[in-house]
């Protein structure tokens, strides 16, 4: 079994409910969920004309390699209707891999640690509330360390739920 820590994002329709329905597939054939950060409202990254995120990291018990487990997310993604047609653009959902133990692996469906995790407080600070430290496995620094570090603005806010 490993632990992988995932950060779930939708900007389109019901954006709470996209997030609790992917939660839940993954649950069923992912691997048990563990943990859950806050929900947390993030500008967009990337291309910034677009709907504010919903962001939630979460951490999964799973028996699925990396690029398995992967695969599946983009199962996921794919029966909930995420269309890919424009970079960083607006999404029903988005499921990433942040981190999967220690392992690095540099593959065309996956790179571990997510190469972009220490720029992106969107990402950081959901991880940070579960997994605060946390170890990098290239940069031998906490989550919280990554965070305290980051040059990203952005605004991130925690949802009152």
């Amino acid at each position: 079994m490993g632990t992988a820590y995932l950060l779930t994002g939708s900007n389109l329709g019901d954006r709470a409910s996209s997030l609790q329905k992917a939660n839940a597939r993954i649950a069923q054939s992912c691997g048990k969920i563990i943990a859950f950060s806050s929900l947390y409202e993030t500008a967009p990254w990337g291309l910034l004309d677009q709907p504010a995120f919903l962001n939630q990291a979460i951490a999964v018990e799973t028996s699925l390699n990396p690029e398995e487990l992967m695969r599946e997310l983009l199962e996921i993604e794919a029966a909930m209707g995420r269309v890919r047609d424009a970079r960083y653009g607006p999404r029903i959902i988005d499921l990433d891999i942040l981190l999967y133990d220690q392992v690095i692996m540099e593959r065309p469906i996956l790179n571990l640690p997510h190469p972009a995790l220490p720029q992106r407080r969107f990402a950081l600070t959901p991880l940070a509330e579960i997994a605060p430290s946390l170890l990098h496995p290239v940069l031998h620094k906490t989550v919280q360390e990554l965070l305290l570090e980051c040059t990203d603005d952005s605004d991130v806010q925690k949802k009152l739920q």
